[in-house]
């Protein structure tokens, strides 16, 4: 269970109001998306849209992926996009996990690639962290990355720097709500929301099916959910 020692501030807009300014940035902006990749594309393809998008807009930014999907590294890419390829996961019809390719137990991988995550990190040093779908990652990987990210945001109010943002990206059909409710709460997903994310985005039309109010969301994780269309 995550022990909640400090609840950071939350803000309303799709990115915070102390963005840095061109002036006061030094270098080019640096985003990770980071997609788990256990069976399946959908996970994949959206993460390389939103860099496809991103790197191709006029945003000047440094984009790496970080991914369970071998061949994310042969999709062309624009400048400023580069991929970390994780030891793979496979998910099974019981939703166990299991490495896909290497003979290690699931606490081997889960640890090696969580370490794989956090050294990415800490080394890229990202301005935006966006997560897709699973808000502690693949058998909660993220939790040491996450905690790095919430410690060195707590440095930054002492140093005046700009924290990382973190964000979650949902897609907007996720489940049954019976199916959500029963895994988020087994997961403690509500409990990270709260701990590390600054806003979640949701991938999908609300006039067409509105996450926010089909779910058992608490009104706090509802207050900072947006819809993308």
């Amino acid at each position: 269970m995550i022990v909640v020692n400090h609840k950071p501030q939350r803000v309303s807009p799709l990115f915070p109001k102390t963005v840095r300014t061109p002036s006061s940035h030094d270098r080019r902006w640096r985003i990770v998306l980071y997609s788990h990749d256990t069976m399946g594309l959908g996970h994949k393809r959206r993460n390389l849209l939103i860099a496809q998008t991103l790197g191709t807009s006029a945003l000047k930014a440094d984009i790496l992926l970080i991914s369970g999907m071998r061949d994310a590294s042969d999709v062309p890419m624009p400048d400023g996009v580069d991929s970390l390829t994780l030891p793979a996961l496979h998910k099974g019809t019981d939703g166990t996990y299991e490495a896909r390719h290497l003979g290690l137990t699931l606490e081997e991988i889960i640890s090696l690639r969580s370490q794989l995550i956090l050294t990415a990190v800490q080394g890229f040093q990202p301005d935006l962290l966006i997560v897709d779908n699973v808000p502690r990652g693949a058998v909660r990987e993220l939790d040491a990355t996450l905690e790095y990210v919430r410690l060195e945001n707590l440095r930054s109010r002492e140093s005046l720097r700009t924290p990382i943002r973190c964000v979650l990206g949902l897609r907007d059909v996720l489940d049954t709500p019976a199916s959500v409710q029963r895994d988020w709460l087994r997961a403690h997903n509500i409990e990270a929301i709260r701990h590390y994310y600054d806003t979640v985005w949701v991938y999908g039309d609300p006039d067409i099916y509105d996450l926010r109010r089909e779910h058992f969301f608490p009104s706090d994780i509802i207050a900072i959910m947006r819809p993308l269309g």
